[in-house]
């Protein structure tokens, strides 16, 4: 069994402490890696500090090439990438394969945003003490990143920690998810092989302890952390004056409003809720129908979710694959249970064979229940009626997270009211809240986290302003 290293700079380190990547469909091992010690994390950051100097002074020209080199690599290696996360991740090789084209794209973000100038000239003579001055500032990147990655975009979300690194030209230490290591390290060999310095960037499987040690290290001048929100609170806490990024999941709500076309949402719905076993934090997990058309909806939806293939990742047609793992399902079972004890009706699902659990619909669900009021991150959808346009904004805004939104409508003013009224970070309309692309702002309120990913806008976050003032001699 192939053993992966630690990655401390462009050294490949070994370790006494290793554990075994599983892969959650069947149970078999996919591979080892070593397990990071204090000492290795210290050494990796103190590389990322020394290295973050000769980032900052990488001309353009080379970030952009690496960059562009990175895309072009992963593009290369696309097949053996998806199978990779598929194997250690459960994904299905379906969405394994749209995860590697997204990344490239992530990565080419980086080269064209690298281009671009981060800065502005601006007026300082605005009083006569300040004339024959020249005022300017220059977006420079802070420092070294610390980045904290989950299992369920093991690659994509690398990349949008690491690509506005190199964009801004920083230096990056990774912690990759615990469950699905391999691929970051994959995605580092590539970059290298791009022409990333080696120092530049290190790639730590560790505990959180060890983890925990770039956050509070005073040489990591950014924390992008994505993961749950307890911890990412937690860490934000131990991070002091770091500049921080966090996105940290929701609940996300879909409103189908009255005269919205049920052909054109349906699918997009049954992919929404139930891709990748709803282990997505922007999956449909509570769907509001207006009452003109909820039982229509809720017949079709409950037939063509039992119709969905679950089981298998490798085989192209599954939509539903395992949880990550064995405590994840039981958690999901524990949900659906007390829902049903609360008064809910179960409609489809909520079956488990090993890691896999059939899509389950629920419908009467108390807003307490856990099914709502928190983030299931598995196959687990609530459906309710509503009349009142205005009331369904307040229940979609009756949550303690805020990452995304999703409105059927054909009323633009109803839209528009919407994006208003919604305290999200953002509101899709006539699609699903699931819908993201890579160069968009992508973030929440409330408990959803601070700042926002798109590679542009985490690169203005790893970046602060610096100013020049010019005067004649």
């Amino acid at each position: 069994m192939k053993r992966t290293l630690l990655r401390i700079g462009g050294e490949l380190r070994d370790g006494k402490d290793v554990e075994a990547v599983i892969n959650p469909f069947d149970g078999s091992q996919v591979g080892e890696v070593v397990v990071a010690r204090p000492a290795d994390m210290q050494d990796a950051v103190t590389r990322a500090a020394v290295a973050f100097g000769g980032m900052r002074d990488l001309p353009t020209h080379r970030r952009v090439a690496i960059l562009e080199a990175c895309a072009q690599g992963i593009e290369a290696r696309a097949d053996e990438l998806a199978q990779g996360i598929t194997e250690e991740s459960g994904k299905p090789i379906r969405y394994s394969r749209g995860e590697v084209r997204r990344a490239a794209v992530t990565f080419g973000l980086g080269a064209a945003a690298a281009r671009q100038a981060l800065g502005e000239v601006l007026p300082v003579d605005l009083e006569a003490r300040a004339e024959g001055r020249l005022g300017l500032y220059q977006r420079v990147p802070r420092g070294p990143v610390a980045a904290i990655a989950p299992f369920n975009f093991p690659l994509n979300l690398v990349a949008h920690k690491l690509s506005p690194a190199v964009a801004v030209g920083t230096s990056a230490v990774l912690k990759p998810p615990p469950q699905a290591p391999l691929t970051a390290h994959r995605l580092a060999d590539i970059l290298l092989a791009a022409g990333l310095p080696e120092d530049a960037l290190s790639v730590l499987h560790c505990p959180p302890a060890v983890a925990q040690q770039m956050v509070t290290d005073s040489r990591m001048k950014v924390l992008s952390f994505t993961g749950s929100d307890a911890v990412g609170w937690r860490l934000k806490a131990l991070a002091g004056p770091k500049q921080v990024l966090l996105e940290l999941g929701g609940n996300a709500p879909c409103v189908i409003d009255e005269g919205a076309d049920l052909d054109r949402a349906l699918p997009a719905i049954l992919q929404g809720a139930w891709a990748h076993a709803g282990q997505v934090c922007i999956k449909v997990q509570r769907v509001y129908c207006h009452a003109s058309m909820h039982d229509a909806f809720l017949e079709r939806f409950v037939a063509e979710t039992r119709e969905l293939a679950c089981g298998d990742p490798t085989d192209e047609n599954t939509v539903v694959g395992p949880l990550i793992e064995a405590q994840q399902v039981t958690r999901v079972l524990d949900w659906i249970g007390e829902a049903v004890e609360a008064g809910a009706t179960l409609h489809c699902g909520g079956e488990a064979e090993g890691r896999v659990v059939r899509p389950a619909i629920l419908t009467g669900v108390p807003e307490t229940a856990r099914v709502c009021r928190d983030e299931v991150f598995g196959p687990v959808t609530v459906v309710e009626r509503f009349d009142d346009f205005d009331a369904v904004l307040g229940a979609c805004n009756r949550t303690r997270y805020g990452l995304q939104v999703g409105l059927f409508t054909p009323d633009i003013a109803r839209a528009l009211r919407a994006f208003r009224a919604l305290d999200y970070g953002g509101v899709i309309v006539n699609d699903v809240p699931t819908f993201r692309t890579d160069n968009t702002p992508y973030g929440g309120t409330k408990d959803s986290g601070i700042g926002r990913e798109g590679v542009g806008f985490a690169m203005e976050a790893y970046c602060e302003p610096k100013l020049l003032v010019l005067r004649a001699p």
